[in-house]
């Protein structure tokens, strides 16, 4: 994995030696190449490894993910802050599968890294809703809830969220 400022010193590169092409008269290799800079730029803002894992998460393949996310060795240095805010997101979803303790503690990095998707923040606050709904705290519950209202614009949660009520009323 390289790591984003080399990525970005590689497009750097690509551009100057496309701008030696246009001076070569080589119109075609330069325009290649101008083309060509937008795959480090692009992996630049979005992490190969993440997208990888997303792939695999898609497919419901846990292991595969995290064997993914396990190459990124230190994701301070590596990753930009919303990169590390979908690291965390994807490993708290994970983990909520085994340890809901450690979940939690992801899931709140990542919303304060912050998830650039309204709906991939809204599976975070439901998430984290259900662990303190689990841990009896139901008014941090009730306030997650709400928010998790306002960030769903596409109703795709109301099944969970309507879910997460009924369980608070038996509390």
């Amino acid at each position: 994995m390289l790591n984003k400022n080399i990525k970005l010193i590689i497009a750097g590169l690509i551009v100057i030696t496309s701008i030696w092409q246009f001076a070569e008269n080589n119109i075609g290799n330069g325009i290649f190449l101008l083309l060509l800079t937008a795959i480090p730029i692009f992996l630049y803002y979005r992490n190969e490894f993440i997208l990888l894992a997303f792939l695999k998460l898609r497919k419901q393949d846990f292991e595969g993910a995290q064997k993914w996310l396990s190459f990124i060795k230190n994701p301070e240095s590596a990753l930009i802050r919303k990169q590390q805010g979908y690291f965390n997101y994807l490993h708290g979803i994970m983990l909520s599968q085994t340890n809901i303790n450690q979940s939690e503690k992801y899931f709140k990095k990542a919303i304060e890294l912050g998830l650039s998707m309204d709906m991939d923040l809204a599976v975070a606050k439901l998430n984290l809703a259900g662990i303190a709904l689990s841990r009896r705290r139901k008014l941090e519950a009730t306030n997650l809830i709400s928010e998790v209202k306002k960030l769903d614009k596409q109703n795709m949660l109301k099944d969970q969220i309507t879910m997460m009520k009924d369980q608070m009323k038996k509390i």
